[in-house]
């Protein structure tokens, strides 16, 4: 969804789109940014979201990156050993992707994201019981990390002793409560309980989401997609960008972009049918929440939405299914007690995959 100041927030993942030394606005179906060197004004097409040529257009528009196939082989084996284990497994995606506006890239489009949402949804995840695939924007917060991400390294560390024979020793006060959140990450990373993957470029995000589906297709109904990413909604074809840097020289810029293909009906048909998937759905008008819900739900035939309106989506969600809805919400001493609302929408979701699982037999 794309505002007057270009900003774009699909999901509710906290994200909004920047764009990188360049100016642009949204105009007769297409995205645009005016100068001389995109003058093919090509119109970005609204697509049929359920359309069968999603797979095909991933295909054919973005290149596969080479390391995609070892991740598919990774996420493949985590998956299968959690999988005989009995263990469920669940994909988060996470933060923002960028869009490359020339090939050797260094002006691009960014779907700002912070990945909060997703970082801090692995952990209720992981204390949940599921082994967690965490596909994610490169250095966009990471699972307990992320709770110290405001804080500078170095001032949390301490001297004590002389020279060589000195240490160095950490400052609890500067990281509160990191006993018991180092002792939990170790355990996670011990079992291997987390299989991080990273992503930048749109790209990569889509070769990604698909071998990841493909690869937890063989654990069934055990696996889960939660869907936190902010993808971008519009990009450059390789064909149409050119290969060098925009030179600022040639006068004001024109680009026409044409509109990501919607993956999540391939993954629900296709990739993985049998999993439990979760889109998320944000909007600002509440009035029309519920039904852009519902139309996701009816539109890909996907298990449940996350929906949620910008200014509440840190304290109140609603849940919604094929034929339910649950509002989830903090009141003012869950927000002193320092509760997150990821931790009640895990747990609404976790409840809702064992009936799943129950009724596939």
């Amino acid at each position: 969804m794309w505002n007057a100041n270009l900003s774009c927030i699909p999901c509710g993942s906290d994200c909004g789109t920047n764009v990188a030394e360049v100016f642009g606005f949204v105009s007769s179906g297409r995205f645009q940014i005016e100068g001389p060197k995109y003058r093919q004004n090509h119109m970005a097409s609204v697509e049929n979201p359920a359309s069968p040529t999603a797979e095909g257009r991933l295909a054919q528009e973005f290149a596969v990156p080479s390391h995609v196939e070892a991740e598919r082989v990774r996420m493949a084996e985590f998956a299968e050993r959690h999988g005989s284990a009995g263990r469920r497994v669940v994909l988060i995606t996470s933060g923002g992707t960028k869009v490359p506006l020339e090939s050797r890239t260094v002006r691009f489009l960014d779907n700002f994201s912070s990945g909060r949402r997703g970082a801090s949804s692995a952990e209720y995840f992981l204390d949940s019981g599921y082994a967690v695939i965490f596909l994610h924007r490169h250095r966009s917060l990471y699972p307990y990390t992320r709770l110290y991400s405001g804080v500078n390294l170095l001032d949390t560390l301490q001297m004590e002793g002389e020279g060589s024979s000195g240490q160095v020793v950490v400052d609890q006060v500067a990281l509160p409560n990191i006993r018991a959140v180092l002792k939990r990450y170790r355990a996670v990373k011990e079992a291997g309980l987390l299989l991080p993957v990273e992503f930048s470029t749109l790209s990569e995000y889509l070769h990604l989401l698909k071998a990841a589906a493909q690869a937890l297709s063989s654990i069934g109904p055990k696996a889960m997609f939660y869907l936190a990413a902010a993808v971008s909604d519009f990009y450059i074809p390789a064909s149409e960008m050119p290969e060098h840097k925009i030179q600022s020289s040639n006068g004001p810029l024109q680009i026409s972009m044409k509109m990501v293909p919607k993956m999540l009906s391939p993954l629900v048909k296709d990739w993985a049918p049998q999993a439990f998937v979760i889109s998320f759905k944000l909007e600002t008008d509440a009035t029309i929440l519920l039904e852009r819900a519902r139309r996701a739900l009816d539109t890909y035939r996907h298990q449940a939405v996350v929906a949620n309106v910008l200014d509440t989506r840190r304290g109140y969600v609603v849940v919604v299914t094929s034929d339910t809805q649950a509002e989830l919400a903090l009141t003012e001493e869950d927000s002193h007690k320092g509760v997150e609302i990821e931790e009640r929408i895990v747990g609404n979701l976790s409840a809702a995959h064992s009936n799943f699982i129950a009724q596939q037999g």
